[in-house]
C-alpha cells in the first residue's frame, strides 16, 4: 500500500481527494489529513508516507514551510494548488507532479499512478533539487521523469534541447539522447537566460557549447558536438547580444 498524506486548508477538498483514492487507487491508504503548517509536519514525521498530497498556499505558511522543516524528505509530492504562479513553473521543470484545482479526477489518478510505479522501483525524488530551483531560479540540476524514476542532470550537460511536437529531446556531452513530455517553451522559462539561447523555435541551446557561427545555409550555429542548429533570421541579432553577454 502506498501510505498517503493529504494536506490542505480546505477541509472539502481533503474529503474530495480521499473519496478520488478511495474510490480509483485501491493501493493508497489515507494514512493521516492536516489543515495547516504545523500539523502537516506531525502528519509525516508520524507516519512516515510514500506520498504526500500538498497544496502550495496554506493558511497560514506554505507547503514549502513543511519541506524545510522535515529533516529526511523520502517521499514524492503532488502538488494541488490553485495558483498558477512561479512555483508551478519550478515544479514541473523539476519533474515534480502538480495538479490545479478544480482538480481534474483524471490528473489525478494519472499522477499517484506515476508515484506508485516509481516507489515500486525505489527511486524516490530528491526534493533538495527542487527547493534550489525555487530559492535560485537558476537550477544547477533538472530532474528529468524517465520511465522507472527520474534522472537528475547537471544543466551543463545539456548542448541543446529541441522541439518534437509536444516532445523535448535533450542532447547531451556524452552523446545520449533523452525525450520527455514537455514543452520546449516549459524549460526555456527555467533555465538561465545568460546561458540557455532560443536560437529557432525548435531548439533552444547552451551557450557554453557553442563552436562557431556560420552564415552558410540560411545561418546555422555548430556545437561543440557537431550539431549544426538553424539559426532563425529575427533571431541573428539577440545571439550575437546574447553571446556577448555570455562572454562577460
Amino acid at each position: 500500500m502506498l501510505q498517503t498524506i493529504i494536506i490542505d486548508d480546505e477541509p472539502d477538498c481533503i474529503l474530495f481527494l480521499e473519496n478520488i483514492l478511495r474510490t480509483n487507487c485501491s493501493y493508497i491508504n489515507v494514512a493521516g489529513t492536516a489543515t495547516t503548517v504545523s500539523d502537516g509536519i506531525k502528519e509525516i514525521l508520524k507516519n512516515n508516507p510514500d506520498l504526500v498530497l500538498l497544496d502550495v498556499k496554506l493558511s497560514p505558511g506554505t507547503g514549502f514551510d513543511i519541506l524545510n522543516k522535515i529533516p529526511q524528505r523520502n517521499f514524492k509530492i503532488i502538488f494541488i494548488t490553485a495558483h498558477d504562479d512561479y512555483a508551478i513553473q519550478a515544479f514541473r521543470y523539476s519533474a515534480v507532479d502538480y495538479i490545479l484545482k478544480p482538480v481534474d479526477i483524471t490528473d489525478l489518478i494519472s499522477a499517484v499512478s506515476k508515484v506508485n510505479q516509481s516507489v515500486s522501483h525505489n527511486h524516490m525524488l530528491d526534493f533538495n533539487v527542487l527547493l534550489d530551483n525555487i530559492k535560485t531560479d537558476i537550477p544547477q540540476k533538472l530532474a528529468i521523469p524517465t520511465s522507472s524514476g527520474y534522472e537528475y542532470l547537471n544543466v551543463s550537460e545539456i548542448i541543446h534541447i529541441q522541439a518534437d511536437r509536444s516532445y523535448c529531446v535533450f542532447h547531451l556531452i556524452s552523446k545520449r539522447k533523452i525525450m520527455v513530455s514537455k514543452c520546449l517553451n516549459d524549460y526555456q522559462q527555467i533555465l538561465d537566460d545568460r546561458k540557455f539561447f532560443r536560437i529557432h523555435h525548435s531548439f533552444l541551446i547552451n551557450l557554453q557549447h557553442v563552436k562557431s557561427l556560420s552564415r552558410k545555409d540560411g545561418g546555422f550555429v555548430e556545437m561543440t558536438d557537431g550539431s549544426q542548429i538553424p539559426i532563425a533570421r529575427r533571431k541573428r541579432e539577440f545571439f550575437a547580444e546574447a553571446m556577448r553577454r555570455y562572454a562577460m
